[in-house]
């Protein structure tokens, strides 16, 4: 190879690595900040569980990170195409990109690096869709029905009267985080009278596999029908919450819950499985698509930047018209993945959505405009003044 073209590739090689950092820095930030949004947000929305039920802080760090992978699969898109239109107006109000096309660098030499660091992000985005999203969910779903079944949660709420089964009313005044009641009262109301328990502390356990709820420092007061009043003082009870255990409800898994092989090959055996086919097929196909929505994103990005002739005053109107665009086609592709659960020939339109955004902002990016009219006796400076 001559000596001039082998250092013309290796000028070419460190813009390219230099035209990929330009863009993927701000990718990395743009997905960052919107992850830290989202997570915000997840958090809030799980704040229940420490209101409503009791858990402790880190239950509820641990379902809001289980579930985060879904959440950022859905913002990766979003994030793309904002670090990029960043990136990408710099470089090109800064005339980088002018002096690429200067350099004899091609359209396409120029845009590479943008489509490889998209076709990176999606490939992410598709690992976390098959394995990382059902694996999270999966886990997080069986957190949250422990937690449902959590007979702490069930019975007891801090400074409340709680009747939490049939003919029991617990109160206790304050519950730490390691499970500990304080100053608790029970109330048991039976056919032939009542029995109330007061302790200083309790907590709920499993003994031999039953639940319990074990009491210190505490008395037992119980009222017959005739009026007969039995009191007994003690330093630790054992009181048998098994009358009182409710039974959970059965685990379910939830269509975003599911491996792709669960999506597409429904149990035959399984009765829910078979009558949400539609919607299984809709979320296996979805999961398959959705990455693309990456690609189309970046390809729209640098239309929008790329795709028309350089201007002074910025970009604002078709970075505008284009970011709105492809929103407004994600928006759609949310409804058609809606609408795919009840008709499956519809999963065609989930793939053809982000094909024709990419085709789209690769047609507008690689149109030409030549002006192929000639002026017939026009003079040097009308001539000069036209190609101008």
């Amino acid at each position: 190879m001559p000596r001039a073209a082998f250092a013309r590739n290796a000028c070419m090689r460190i813009i390219d690595r230099y035209l990929f950092r330009q863009l993927a820095v701000p990718v990395v930030i743009a997905v960052g900040a919107l992850t830290l949004v989202a997570l915000l947000g997840q958090s809030l929305g799980q704040l229940d569980l420490i209101v409503e039920r009791g858990q402790s802080a880190w239950t509820v760090a641990k379902v809001t990170f289980l579930a985060l992978p879904q959440v950022v699969t859905l913002i990766l898109p979003i994030g793309v195409l904002v670090g990029a239109l960043l990136a990408l107006n710099r470089l090109h109000s800064e005339h980088e990109i002018v002096v690429c096309y200067a350099g004899g660098m091609s359209r396409w030499r120029v845009i590479d690096p943008a489509i490889r660091l998209s076709v990176l992000v999606a490939l992410v985005a598709l690992i976390s869709n098959l394995f990382i999203q059902p694996a999270g969910m999966r886990e997080m779903r069986e957190e949250l029905h422990s937690v449902r079944a959590d007979l702490a949660a069930i019975l007891v709420q801090e400074g409340e009267f709680v009747q939490g089964a049939p003919n029991l009313t617990i109160y206790a005044q304050r519950v730490d985080q390691n499970g500990i009641m304080r100053n608790l009262f029970i109330h048991i109301e039976r056919t032939d009278g009542a029995t109330l328990y007061d302790a200083a502390t309790g907590r709920i356990t499993s003994l031999d596999g039953r639940p319990a709820m074990i009491l210190n420092e505490g008395s037992s007061s119980e009222f017959s029908g005739a009026g007969v009043l039995n009191f007994l003082s003690f330093d630790e009870y054992v009181f048998d919450l098994t009358p009182y255990a409710v039974e959970p409800d059965p685990l379910h898994y939830k269509e975003s819950d599911r491996w792709l092989t669960e999506l597409f090959f429904p149990d035959p055996d399984n009765e829910w499985e078979q009558g949400n086919r539609e919607k299984l097929y809709a979320e296996g196909h979805a999961r398959l698509a959705s990455p693309l929505y990456v690609i189309g994103f970046m390809v729209m990005a640098l239309a929008a930047v790329l795709g028309g002739s350089f201007s002074r005053t910025g970009y604002g109107r078709r970075i505008a018209v284009y970011s709105a665009t492809a929103i407004a086609v994600r928006l759609l592709g949310f409804a058609v993945l809606s609408a795919a659960g009840s008709s499956v020939w519809v999963n065609v339109v989930q793939y053809l959505l982000p094909l024709g955004l990419i085709w789209f902002g690769m047609r507008v990016l690689f149109r030409q405009r030549v002006d192929r009219r000639v002026a017939i006796g026009a003079g040097p400076e009308r001539f000069a003044g036209a190609q101008a």
